[in-house]
């Protein structure tokens, strides 16, 4: 009689859990690789997760970006700070500031950004180059895809 019950719960367990979508498990983080490969030290990581802010509010999705060893911006041209920069291609994109610490040589630079209430599937995230004064969103520096995300 214990072979049935453990039988029927192994067998329940597989027919009645839910099955695995495309989604990402979440919390989960990724390197984000230079896409100019001569950055050998230039690296960066994402980590996403849902977060409730306020007791009334509904869950939305973190990314929080951090960026090491990066380039002087300006050595890129007119820029002057880099960004975080997610999208899903042809739906949605959201942007925010990084900002370096104070480190005077070769900066770390981090942000976030609390308010994504989209399905976070085929995101791509992103480090870019950025002029505050005139808000121009220059070349990605750093990038990963939400599928690397473990």
């Amino acid at each position: 009689m214990k072979r049935f019950v453990l039988g029927i719960f192994i067998i329940s367990s597989f027919v009645i859990s839910p099955l695995q979508t495309s989604a990402t498990t979440m919390p989960c983080s990724m390197v984000l690789e230079p896409i100019d490969k001569k950055l050998t030290n230039a690296k960066g990581t994402a980590l996403v997760y849902k977060v409730q802010l306020r007791p009334q509010s509904f869950v939305r999705t973190n990314v929080s970006i951090l960026g090491v060893h990066l380039p002087e911006p300006s050595s890129y041209g007119n820029y002057d700070s880099y960004e975080g920069f997610a999208f899903i291609p042809d739906e949605i994109s959201w942007r925010f500031r990084l900002y370096p610490s104070p480190e005077k040589d070769s900066p770390t630079w981090a942000g976030k950004f609390d308010e994504i209430t989209a399905e976070i599937e085929n995101v791509e995230v992103q480090v870019r180059l950025s002029n505050l004064k005139n808000e121009k969103l220059g070349p990605s520096i750093l990038r990963s895809n939400i599928k690397y995300c473990k």
